[in-house]
């Protein structure tokens, strides 16, 4: 296990259904170009039903889906209970402030996983079959007239390999100008 202080994987989930919440997992496995093993949203094309519709041979910008456990914290004291992987995700994580990350950034995870933040993950309402207004807590606009989304970050694999719950998370900034992320 690594520092408890330092970023760090919480938990790992997958499902082969195209099911809200994903069941937790001892480990996952990630495939280069391609996203979770056996996950119903792994493909090097889109593979989210509302995507398949417009937009079947758009690249799979969505291959792997990351939600820091902070915000679990922050959802409880508003009333909304979410726990690793009910929101979808395949990889929670401690101690890294995703949603600040440029596009681009690249985490490695565990030995030899390497995966590329391509943007904000823009939910869905069935966030509200969780815990009805949750989509309203996740989503909204703040006081500048800004879209604010807290439902975590998308991101594509760039270097397969296993990732388990305490794997430690290197950032790896891009180069360059930082362009903020922007929904997928």
């Amino acid at each position: 296990m690594t520092d408890p202080t330092a970023a760090h994987v919480l938990a790992v989930a997958s499902d082969d259904a195209h099911r809200f919440s994903k069941p937790t997992r001892e480990s996952i496995t990630l495939i280069t170009g391609y996203g979770v093993e056996g996950d119903a949203h792994a493909g090097a094309t889109v593979q989210h039903r509302s995507r398949l519709e417009r937009t079947p041979a758009a690249p799979n910008l969505r291959q792997v889906h990351l939600m820091h456990a902070e915000l679990f914290d922050d959802m409880a004291e508003r009333g909304h209970g979410v726990s690793p992987g009910a929101l979808g995700e395949n990889i929670t994580t401690v101690g890294l402030d995703l949603l600040g990350l440029p596009r681009g950034t690249r985490l490695e995870i565990g030995d030899t996983a390497v995966i590329e933040v391509t943007g904000l993950r823009n939910p869905c309402f069935q966030i509200n079959g969780l815990s009805k207004g949750l989509m309203k807590e996740l989503v909204h606009v703040d006081e500048a007239g800004e879209t604010v989304r807290l439902a975590g970050v998308m991101s594509v694999v760039v270097s397969g390999g296993i990732v388990r719950p305490g794997d430690g998370i290197r950032v790896i900034l891009p180069s360059g100008a930082h362009e903020p992320l922007q929904a997928v």
